[in-house]
Formats: structure tokens, sequence, C-alpha cells
């Protein structure tokens, strides 16, 4: 009896798939009729109706659950093996009946295939590079893993002993970095940090001194900050000598950004320029945009980008756009008016041109102040 239970209910899968199919030719073939009529000879054919559209949709989404979930059991044992390589892991699946995840990671899935397939409860891949892959495609937060992170065998208490070198191929010490990358920030000491942005060379240059300076004398008061794009921390550091806390927007772009700014007992935050900042709104002093931020990023995502700085800093906070770099005419056609937009005082606002531009490029260094009240 179970037998023939089970074969009834095949046979009306069967039949199911069959008529959907069906349906699905015809409705295609109407659908493509009418877009070609209408064509030719719009005041003639009707457009198709909505109720048709929406069933056509339908059909394709139900045939392609059913190929998904019913995959053909007759099938080789190579199609079986590459149908089984592309499932999703177990664990994401798990995941995403506990949390949502980001829609975007939809659109990548062999690269979240990739970091999901992981064995539970054991050291985790070594993967950050995956792992900033789907973060720099809109894929954050990235889904929570049931695996242990990696650590270095640290041997000592110096800067070098806490990375694991083996995620980057560039160098293996902070030494080396530093050389490599000159102003990169990642000589680590002290000394080094106490004397960050503390030069006026050119009108583009805004030293931490002359900043806090114009906040005392609008009896604004700089707590806390965010440095968008921050890189090592450099600034964040500079300000933590002068009892300002700054967090660090910052990515591990084939080197330990984020390690950098830990080991000088700051806050780094792994999120790209296009991800809302994990701040409630309002509670900001300052936030600072550094050359990461610039006419590369498109125009709509930089609004976007704007008004999320808005939407963290308090009334009376700054916006300091730190050497924004765009050819003149789209700063004065395009950004100018962008920024304008916001309504907030223009504290100081120096535009110099690019040393070696070919195409008119110049460098824009902005302080900007949020009106107390809107």
């Amino acid at each position: 009896m179970a037998g023939f239970t089970m074969s009834l209910n095949l046979l009306l899968l069967v039949a199911m798939v069959a008529t959907n199919i069906l349906s699905l030719y015809h409705l295609s073939s109407t659908t493509n009729f009418f877009q070609s009529a209408v064509k030719s000879s719009p005041s003639s054919v009707p457009t198709v109706p909505d109720h048709l559209l929406r069933q056509l949709h339908t059909i394709r989404a139900a045939i392609n659950h059913l190929t998904n979930h019913n995959p053909d059991k007759s099938t080789s044992t190579a199609s079986s093996t590459v149908s089984s390589s592309s499932a999703p892991p177990k664990d994401l699946l798990l995941y995403s009946k506990l949390s949502p995840i980001a829609s975007a990671c939809h659109n990548y899935p062999d690269l979240l295939h990739e970091y999901m397939n992981y064995t539970p409860f054991s050291l985790c891949p070594s993967d950050a590079d995956l792992a900033e892959k789907l973060i720099l495609r809109g894929c954050h937060p990235l889904p929570r893993r049931r695996c242990f992170s990696g650590t270095p065998k640290a041997t000592d208490s110096k800067p070098d002993s806490h990375v694991i070198w083996s995620y980057y191929s560039s160098c293996k010490t902070f030494d080396c970095l530093a050389v490599k990358f000159p102003g990169a920030g990642f000589d680590l000491s002290a000394e080094k940090s106490k004397s960050q942005f503390s030069a006026y060379k050119s009108e583009l240059d805004l030293p931490i001194t002359q900043l806090l300076q114009i906040a005392k004398s609008a009896n604004s008061v700089l707590r806390l900050g965010i440095d968008v794009g921050g890189g090592t921390g450099s600034f964040a550091a500079a300000m933590k000598a002068r009892n300002v806390t700054v967090m660090t927007t910052t990515m591990n772009f084939n080197a330990p950004y984020s390690e950098a700014v830990a080991l000088r007992g700051l806050v780094p935050l792994h999120v790209p320029l296009q991800q809302r900042l994990p701040v409630f709104d309002g509670v900001v002093d300052l936030v600072r945009c550094g050359r990461a931020v610039n006419r590369w990023i498109p125009v709509t995502v930089m609004e976007f980008f704007l008004s999320d700085l808005d939407r963290v800093l308090r009334g009376g906070g700054y916006l300091w756009l730190d050497r924004f770099f765009s050819k003149k005419v789209d700063l004065e056609n395009v950004y100018g008016p962008m920024i304008g937009k916001l309504g907030y005082k223009k504290v100081k606002w120096a535009v110099a041109n690019k040393v070696d531009s070919k195409h008119g490029e110049v460098f824009l260094t902005a302080l900007l102040q949020k009106p107390v009240a809107r």
C-alpha cells in the first residue's frame, strides 16, 4: 500500500511538472508574440495582462524550485558529483534559518558556499582573502560560522608576533611593510603616532591642534570620532594622544591593516565603504574621510554615503574631507553641489591642483560643521 501511495505521488508530481512546462511554453510564446506585435503595431494589439505575466513568473519559479530540490536521479555519477559540490553547505542552510543573510551574498553563490564549507567545531579555514572578496561585493555582514579562528604563535610582545602572516604575501614583518609602503602608517611607534597630522605644509593640511582649537572656539567638544578608510589607524592614534577616541573603518588589502589598528589599542571596524556605519544616529562628534573617499566612488553611492555620515554625526559635529580627489570640473558641477545639499557650515574649504595633473585633477580639504538643529 505504501509503495502504491509513493508511486501515485510520483506520478502526480511528474504530471504537475509536465503541465507547468506546457503552460510555460504557451505563456512564453504568447508573451513573445505580444511583445513583437506591440513593436510592429502598438495601436492594434493589447498589452499582455498582468495576471498572465504573474502566472508565467510563478510557473518559472516553481520549475526552478522543483529542479533544485528534486534532481534527476538517473544522471551519471559525474553529474551527481558536480550537483553535490554546488549544493549549499549544511551550515549555510542552518544559519539561514536562524538569521537573515545579506541579499548580495546570494549573487555570489560559489564564493558564499566556499566560505561556509567547513567542518563545524574545528579550526576555521585560512580564508581571510575570501572573506574580503565577499565583503567588497556587498555580502556584509558575513554569516557566522561554527568554527574556531586561528591564532599566531606569539612568543613575545612584539607586534610582529601577533599577526598571522600567512594571510599576506607582500611582507612578513611590520618593518618590511613600513619600507614597502612608507606612507601607509605601518610604523607603529608611539613617537611616529604623535607626529602624525601635526604639520602644516600647504593649505590642504589641517593639523590636529588647529582642529581642536576650531572646535573649542565653537564650544563643540570632540570626544568620539570615526575615521573612514583610515588604513592602519594613524589618525586615530594621533587623536588618542589628545584624549579623543576614534574608531577606524578599514579593510585588509593584502596587508594587516586591522591588526595594525588593534595593536595600537584602537578599534578597527572591518566594514567596506558601501556598508552602513555600525553606530547609532547622532552619537559621533567627528567623521574624517581620508583618500579612500574620492571620485572613484559612483555618484549615487556617494550620495548614500554622505547621508550616512550625516546620520551618525550629532548636531554641531564636524565632517572632515581630507584631500578628496576629483577633476576640477566634477568638483564644481557634481561633488560641490552634492556636499552643499547637506546644509553644513563651511569652516574650511581649500582646493589645490594635483602636482602632476594631466586631466585637471584637484584635491579638496573641507571641514564642515553640521547644524546644531534642523
